[in-house]
């Protein structure tokens, strides 16, 4: 798993012996099981994910139902608003899969780019990049009928379907599950 880490890091930097070994002596690496909430709805929190295998998604329960927002996989990063407001969380976050995840704080991250400054360049630009990608995604679900959603899902994210369960999915698309259920079949009707 680390060298999945440190591949990761490479598209960005080059990474030294030195560093790994800092990296690795940091504890970051956590193997979480299938169903294990990592954050819940008023809870606090300082600890960001990034998952280099499995997946978690986040969610808020609105009116008793579960409104899933996101889910994020393998090279994925989160960093939940409640840790930058230092407020109590508004979401849950949980494990979809069995996950491996890294899980870092503010003080790790401080550490490790007073002793490693390029590690600050790396953080910056992959959280450019991040926030980049979720404004597309924004947009796009804004300006998308479910359908369509349910499409950009097949192009961008195919893995998704196989991997989670259905109410996440039509959640996710913003429709219900019956509703996901009858596109599927017409989108099938379509095919044939």
């Amino acid at each position: 798993m680390q060298n999945l880490l440190f591949n990761f890091i490479s598209k960005y930097i080059t990474i030294a012996e030195e560093e790994k070994n800092v990296l690795v002596s940091l504890n970051l690496f956590h193997s979480v099981k299938k169903g294990t909430v990592l954050l819940k709805e008023g809870q606090h929190s300082k600890e960001s994910y990034f998952v280099l295998n499995g997946c978690i998604r986040t969610y808020y329960i609105l009116d008793g139902e579960e409104k899933t927002t996101a889910f994020y996989t393998e090279m994925d990063a989160l960093t939940p608003p409640c840790v930058i407001n230092q407020t109590p969380s508004e979401c849950y976050i949980s494990c979809v899969e069995d996950s491996i995840i890294l899980v870092s704080n503010e003080d790790m991250s401080e550490e490790v780019n007073s002793k490693f400054p390029k590690f600050d360049i790396m953080c910056r630009k992959f959280s450019e990049e991040l926030l980049a990608k979720q404004q597309i995604n924004f947009d796009e679900f804004k300006t998308s009928s479910p359908e369509q959603r349910y499409l950009n899902l097949l192009k961008n994210r195919p893995d998704l379907i196989q991997r989670v369960p259905q109410h996440q999915l039509a959640s996710f698309l913003g429709i219900k599950p019956q509703s996901l259920s009858r596109l599927r079949a017409r989108m099938l009707k379509k095919e044939s």
